[in-house]
């Protein structure tokens, strides 16, 4: 029986994890990534390599996209060799990154045109739980296309939700990504002062976790916290200052107030400040034992 095939763009810390998890469920994977040392791995995990975007649609009724930056986005589209250069109706394209909607809207229209259309589908989870396969999608548009994306995204990811049309996707991210960035704050100001009071910190991290106090983020990143290692493979502070940006754009033009993710963003450039730009987000917790004096 040939085995299903599946187009794949980006494969970084969470490209390269959600495409070893088609891998391993049976399906054929194209990739391809502008490093040639990420197309390598790619290859030596047994997927296939393509020379361009547009050679992962070979033979895929679907391409999954994940991608740092909106340029890179509108390159992988519409740019040379992208996508929109292979007339495929019928096509589909799951966009998993967090960039901007306006960004991905553009995305899609330039698809359009040639007969593919492209889902807003981003991942909520670090890179972490990417290779645990413990990541969520936040899946947006039409329902034809979803339905082609589904039998993917299940290979790839924990849980699937449906939340509507176009671009809903992306604006559950953001409100995601705004508890995140408040949350991890809140899990390195928690440890800093169970630090200060002298407690042993394994035992905080079981006590709290079981308890009304505890979060994701606490549980994920308390211990690379507890134990001042942010080396991990999570989401650096350059990326999520990227999605930071993102989300504070999005709350002005709704015209909502954000006082404690406007607080909880100060951590993040501090940490950007003082060094941690390649370091997962976890170092926040530096930022706040220096200022404790430790």
């Amino acid at each position: 029986m040939t085995p299903p095939t599946a187009g794949f763009v980006g494969l970084g810390t969470m490209g390269s994890a959600l495409s070893a998890h088609l891998l391993a469920a049976g399906w054929r994977v194209t990739g391809y990534d502008i490093d040639p040392a990420r197309l390598a791995a790619h290859t030596g995990r047994g997927g296939e390599a393509a020379s361009s975007p547009a050679g992962t649609a070979v033979g895929a009724d679907v391409v999954v996209t994940s991608l740092p930056t909106a340029q890179a986005l509108l390159d992988v589209a519409a740019g040379e060799a992208g996508l929109a250069s292979v007339p495929r109706q019928g096509l589909v394209v799951i966009e998993t990154s967090t960039l901007p909607l306006a960004v991905k809207r553009q995305a899609r229209d330039a698809l359009a045109e040639r007969g593919t259309v492209l889902l807003d589908c981003p991942l909520s989870g670090t890179g972490g739980q990417a290779l645990a396969k413990n990541v969520v999608a936040y899946l947006s548009g039409p329902a034809q296309a979803k339905a082609s994306a589904r039998p993917v995204l299940a290979a790839m990811t924990r849980a699937v939700h449906d939340v509507g049309d176009f671009g809903n996707g992306s604006a559950v991210k953001f409100i995601a990504n705004l508890l995140v960035a408040i949350h991890n704050v809140a899990a390195a100001e928690a440890l800093v002062l169970a630090e200060r009071a002298g407690l042993d910190l394994a035992a905080v991290l079981s006590a709290v976790a079981d308890g009304a106090g505890s979060s994701a983020m606490f549980e994920v990143r308390g211990p690379a916290m507890a134990a001042a290692d942010y080396s991990g493979p999570g989401v650096t502070t350059t990326v999520f200052a990227k999605d930071l940006e993102i989300i504070a754009g999005f709350a002005k033009d709704t015209g909502t107030p954000t006082p404690l993710f406007a607080l909880a963003s100060s951590f993040y450039a501090a940490a950007l400040a003082q060094g941690h730009a390649a370091d997962d987000t976890a170092c926040v917790h530096a930022v706040l034992r220096g200022l404790a004096g430790g």
